[in-house]
């Protein structure tokens, strides 16, 4: 794994009815707010707020917990792209979790250890529930009889999303729940640290650092690494708000955002761009959000001018991907290949 380290005990003595919502920030949604609950959750975490920091070498051990049993499955989105699938794994002995209770991986009186290793930058926990067990097998597979943890194909949040949607979309929407974690892994290099409030009047907001989503709105973050930063704060229906903002060491940075009244955006120019394929029954996705699905050769999307990112998902087939520049009314043909 390239963040989370193996190190067995041993050696440190010596040394649905609808698709799921594809969206790149939460990583997969369900579309129902089903009965089962799922939470995860870093061990410099216990709130799921904040963003905690790890320096290389730190250990490191994430918690689920269920309100129901269920089978909990684990996946770290790294910094550079890279998915590594946490559970499940040939050294735990289940992912099967208990009403009620709270698994932390690695257990105690597991014979592995998880220590961070980097690359920098933030990353993501996903911790997805089914009262199932789920088949992950165009997902992630184990390479080798030696290997302890499968390799995930999927890259980055976007991807994951996709290939997630597939497993879930024959569930019952009320038989899987997820929940996401952050924490950052900085270098071994002490750095000077503070803490972040942002609060605002309206609900919904999103808070961007330095072009990196924080979270939401009226929440400290801690552990923030100490300078001056740009600072975007964005709410559904109002003017983006936008300042620099100074962190310093052992101290917490308030800002508070006053939204002026909503604005209505005017009108955007829209394309219509036909997708062509004889693969009836692919999933289209744009941008990481799934757009419709092939039925009588094709499917017509109104897109707005500009890059766009379009997948095709279908049983049996590659997973297809490309980048179009949408400049005017246009048709696209797309050819999978097994």
């Amino acid at each position: 794994m390239k963040k989370l380290l193996l190190i067995p005990a041993a050696m440190l003595l010596s040394t649905a009815a609808a698709a799921p919502k594809i969206s790149a920030q939460s990583i997969i949604v369900n579309p129902t707010q089903p009965d089962l609950n799922v939470s995860v959750r870093v061990d410099k975490d216990t709130t799921g707020n904040q963003n905690p920091a790890y320096r290389v070498g730190d250990k490191i051990s994430i918690s689920a917990t269920v309100n129901r049993d269920a089978y909990v499955y684990l996946f770290n989105v790294n910094p550079d792209g890279s998915v590594d699938q946490i559970l499940p794994n040939r050294l735990s002995d289940s992912n099967l979790v208990k009403a009620n209770t709270t698994k932390v991986f690695p257990a105690p009186e597991d014979n592995f250890n998880f220590t961070v290793a980097g690359p920098i930058g933030q990353n993501k926990v996903l911790a997805l529930a089914s009262l199932t067990p789920l088949n992950l097998d165009q997902i992630s597979s184990f390479k080798t009889t030696q290997d302890q943890f499968a390799t995930v194909t999927a890259k980055n949040q976007a991807g994951l999303a996709q290939a997630l949607s597939i497993v879930v979309n024959p569930l019952p929407q009320n038989s899987w729940v997820s929940d996401t974690a952050f924490y950052t892994v900085a270098g071994r290099t002490p750095v000077s640290t503070g803490s972040l409030f942002i609060g605002t009047n309206v609900n919904n907001a999103t808070v961007i650092l330095n072009g990196q989503r924080l979270g939401g709105a009226n929440v400290t973050y801690s552990n923030l690494r100490a300078g001056t930063y740009p600072i975007r704060v964005q709410a559904p229906g109002y003017r983006d708000f936008a300042t620099t903002v100074s962190i310093r060491g052992g101290s917490t940075t308030n800002v508070n955002v006053e939204f002026a009244q909503a604005v209505t955006p005017a009108p955007a120019t829209r394309y219509t761009v036909s997708i062509r394929s004889t693969v009836s029954g692919a999933r289209i996705f744009v941008d990481g959000d799934e757009a419709g699905v092939i039925r009588n050769g094709g499917l017509d999307l109104s897109l707005t001018p500009g890059v766009h990112e379009i997948s095709m998902v279908a049983s049996g087939y590659r997973t297809f991907t490309s980048t179009y520049n949408v400049t005017k009314n246009g048709q696209i043909t797309i050819t999978p290949t097994r």
